[in-house]
């Protein structure tokens, strides 16, 4: 059967690589609102309560009003915002991250999609916490750098022609205050936050996220093989997530234009004296990070293959 669907906020950089997804799939029909009528409250709570799945491209405040909207039990929400990623009544979309997720979201009314920096940072640190690998009290460090898609209309605007044109290098989040961080600490089991160093770079997709490891110092696994092993068994069955188990890479590189990727590949690097890791995961954080996340979960509550419609 045919189910319905409703994009809030399909006119933005997310919903419309959702869209693109979804274009030409006989399993789904799209709700959409003529120009006149988005604006329209209305018309809104007309398309959330009849749709079969909502999906929510919207700042935080505004994807709180449209789930408040939303009145109907049969209507099951996607919500690709920040707002709901560390509430016990949202399933968190990531369905690899940890045993039992796939089918809890299979089976939720309300899924929050993570945030791009922590589907990197969850995908290796998550599991190897669960495993007893590394020790869920230490104070992790995240260096990232992303393409300024991520920054949504302002930003891309801002790289491609205004004040920002000859930018480079943008560090951010200078407050360590950062939004990601309650997700990353509470979906990881972390007893600390840890430090969070995001960057844009000149890129308008693709993502880098690294965790420095000085296992020498480090209560738990010394041994990077058995990280890289324990990753690579607790993925085994991943259409979407790669452990790379081949030699080092001499080097990871975001292209300033990469093409999209709906994947995540994670990597354990250890230091020749067997003293430091680096934990890396590269991503699009407009695919597995934002779009693509919100496809999979999609097809995941439909009760299709996960894999319909991603760029594998």
């Amino acid at each position: 059967m045919t189910k319905s669907i409703f994009i809030d906020g399909a006119s933005g950089t997310t919903g419309l690589e959702i869209a693109d997804r979804l274009a030409g799939r006989a399993e789904f029909t799209l709700i959409t609102l003529d120009d006149d009528k988005r604006k329209d409250p209305a018309a809104k709570r007309e398309a959330l309560n009849d749709a079969d799945f909502v999906i929510l491209c919207l700042p935080d405040d505004a994807a709180k009003e449209a789930v408040a909207m939303t009145t109907s039990s049969h209507t099951r929400i996607i919500d690709a915002s920040t707002a709901h990623r560390v509430n016990p009544n949202w399933a968190y979309g990531f369905p690899e991250y940890r045993t039992g997720q796939h089918e809890r979201i299979a089976n939720a009314r309300l899924v929050s999609n993570p945030g791009c920096y922590p589907t990197g940072f969850l995908g290796l640190v998550a599991p190897l916490v669960a495993a007893g690998l590394i020790p869920a009290d230490w104070p992790y460090s995240v260096n990232a750098v992303s393409g300024y898609s991520g920054g949504g209309k302002a930003l891309i605007e801002r790289f491609e022609g205004g004040d920002g044109a000859d930018i480079g290098f943008r560090t951010y989040g200078l407050d360590l205050n950062h939004k990601h961080v309650a997700e990353m600490q509470q979906h990881a089991g972390l007893g600390l936050a840890p430090i969070f160093s995001p960057a844009v770079v000149r890129a308008f997709r693709g993502m880098v996220v690294e965790i420095p490891l000085p296992i020498s110092v480090m209560p738990g696994s010394d041994d990077p093989d058995e990280m890289r092993a324990a990753l690579s068994l607790h993925y085994a069955k991943s259409p979407v997530v790669k452990v790379h188990e081949d030699a080092p890479p001499a080097e990871l590189l975001i292209r300033a234009d990469q093409a999209p990727s709906d994947r995540l590949d994670l990597y354990v690097l250890g230091s020749p004296d067997g003293a430091q890791v680096r934990l890396l995961a590269m991503l699009d954080n407009l695919g597995k990070g934002a779009s693509g996340a919100a496809v999979q979960n999609l097809n995941i509550m439909a009760g299709l293959d996960e894999t319909i419609g991603l760029r594998l």
